[in-house]
């Protein structure tokens, strides 16, 4: 979904300067189309040259922004920021928030081996770990897991298989939590006609199964694959 809506706020001001010329904007195929009569190409030409400046321009935007000031003080420019319990990147990876929630569930670790230590029973340090380090480790997991990368799943993984050895408890994988997220996230939003993605969501002529969509990410195609597969168990 941040893609069409990203190119449609980068696209918005390349439109025609001519009314006998139409621009056809398509991801990297951008068309211009112009009406030439008697053999005017003024018109046509000038569009052309018109389209370059504003590719030109645009390019020489991306390679920095101007500062920005509030009340006559510079904003700080960062690498990356927390965002509702999120950390987003400026080159859009999942690396620092992984290692940053790998860290604070890790801390959490020696008060479970406390807990141990101090003979609890393994109910209660399974209910300490759901509510401490497993909530760290799958805060809004649906908008993260997906993207990262295999060395980041499995030091994330790390985490569980400690936990699991203090408790003495098999305990659901990253995977499963992942899986299990999705389609509740999923459920919620077929059953809610007014949420931005509901539309995404359409039944096969069958009634059984959601039809798949075509999209560059596979976050929503892996939803609707996990959600189909849930209606046929």
């Amino acid at each position: 979904m941040l893609s069409p809506l990203l190119y449609s706020l980068f696209m918005h001001d390349c439109v025609a300067t001519h009314s006998s010329n139409t621009i056809v904007k398509f991801a990297d195929d951008t068309t211009v189309i112009g009406l030439i009569t008697g053999d005017d190409e003024k018109a046509y030409r000038e569009e052309v040259r018109a389209l370059t400046s504003w590719c030109q321009y645009r390019k020489r935007q991306g390679v920095e922004h101007a500062p920005l000031s509030i009340n006559e003080t510079t904003v700080e420019r960062v690498s990356s920021f927390k965002f509702l319990g999120v950390h987003i990147s400026d080159d859009l990876t999942w690396t620092h928030h992984t290692d940053s929630i790998r860290k604070s569930a890790r801390q959490q670790l020696f008060v479970l081996r406390r807990l141990r230590k101090l003979h609890m029973d393994s109910r209660i340090l399974c209910n300490f770990y759901r509510c401490t380090i497993e909530s760290i480790l799958t805060g809004c997991i649906t908008a993260w897991y997906g993207s990262c990368t295999a060395l980041n799943r499995k030091a994330l993984q790390r985490v569980v298989k400690s936990a699991q050895h203090i408790t003495r408890t098999a305990l659901p994988s990253m995977e499963d939590l992942y899986t299990q997220r999705c389609r509740k996230k999923s459920s919620r939003i077929i059953k809610d006609p007014f949420h931005p993605s509901h539309n995404i969501f359409c039944l096969l002529p069958s009634g059984r199964r959601y039809r798949s969509i075509r999209a560059r990410t596979t976050r929503l195609r892996e939803a609707i694959r996990l959600l189909n597969s849930s209606e046929l168990q």
